[in-house]
């Protein structure tokens, strides 16, 4: 079992910060592909940053020069630093995670999504 907690959402003024971080927990072998989703009100779950574990980026044009996305592999935590807010960056935010993890004896590959975290950005 993995459990992937996210923490730091809230509510902040259009041009401000907001840093949200993920902590993975559980059976953990290793820890490939890290990122963040966001889902905006009434709209599909789209890809915001993702992060390797050798610490390679990829992020959506949308967020491109605002949003840094990074990762501290020794305590398997996620984090994605939000800067110069947009009111369309208003979303749950989802943290993911790709991994090998075991159950007894037993080895297996999977992925898997934190709870969400509310962003709202607004004045």
């Amino acid at each position: 079992q993995v459990q992937l907690v996210e923490s730091g959402g809230g509510l902040v003024q259009p041009g401000g910060s907001l840093n949200i971080s993920c902590a993975a927990s559980g059976s953990i072998l290793s820890i490939n592909g890290m990122g963040w989703f966001r889902q905006p009100p009434g709209k599909e779950r789209e890809l915001v940053a993702v992060i390797t574990s050798g610490g390679s980026t990829n992020y959506a044009d949308s967020v491109k020069g605002r949003f840094t996305i990074s990762r501290d592999n020794a305590k398997n935590t996620v984090y994605l630093q939000m800067n110069s807010l947009k009111p369309e960056d208003t979303a749950v935010y989802y943290c993911h995670a790709d991994g090998s993890y075991y159950s007894g004896i037993f080895g297996y590959t999977g992925a898997s999504w934190g709870q969400g975290t509310q962003v709202t950005v607004s004045a």
